[in-house]
């Protein structure tokens, strides 16, 4: 409790860092689900992956929007004594290195199309991707952001830190129950009409 009483809600840089956990998931789905009955994407830019690569830049942005608010709010945020110690920082450092590992090895195992949305273009993976990270966890990007989030907090002792990453977790739980059905989906529709995958 006294963690949480030193945070300051009426600052405007956590607010706008809060803001943007949340909008950012908001906007790819509400974009994605919008290309995928309407196909606006592919039709302004005549290709889906143009279209797939647009969305990804927007995305790519507004995460790192979203990174410099959460520096920000760090920053102007009090520093919590108890937390100030090597072995929250040892755990922050771990968390971080972890954190980053999923999301790297994931974006690699997806490529650009798969990271970004591709299947709400129509460009599909061949096959379920089973190698690391996914065959350690599910959705091991949102698993990593959050660990991340997590390890600056922790290693710049931030309770404000704490909040947000604790924030970005429910957020990312709340769009998984959002986004894995319709993914399945998506699949199941394509191999219903018979269509090859990509």
């Amino acid at each position: 409790m006294g963690m949480l009483s030193s945070i300051a809600f009426c600052d405007s840089t956590l607010k706008l860092s809060l803001f943007f956990v949340l909008f950012n998931p908001v906007y790819w789905n509400v974009v994605s689900r919008l290309e995928y009955y309407t196909h606006f994407l592919t039709k302004i830019t005549k290709n889906p992956r143009n279209g797939c690569y647009i969305l990804g830049t927007t995305i790519f942005s507004l995460c790192l929007i979203r990174s410099h608010y959460f520096i920000e709010a760090m920053n102007n945020q009090a520093t919590s004594e108890f937390l100030q110690n090597y072995l929250t920082k040892a755990i922050a450092i771990v968390l971080i290195i972890v954190g980053q590992v999923l999301v790297v090895t994931s974006t690699y195992q997806l490529g650009i199309v798969g990271t970004y949305c591709g299947d709400y273009f129509g460009i599909l993976m061949k096959e379920r991707v089973t190698e690391f990270p996914f065959n350690i966890c599910n959705n091991p990007m949102y698993r990593g952001s959050t660990l991340t989030f997590l390890g600056y907090a922790l290693f710049y002792a931030k309770p404000a830190g704490i909040l947000i990453a604790y924030c970005v977790h429910l957020v990312y739980e709340s769009a998984i129950k959002f986004e894995e059905p319709f993914t399945i989906k998506i699949y199941s529709s394509q191999k219903q009409n018979g269509k090859a995958v990509n």
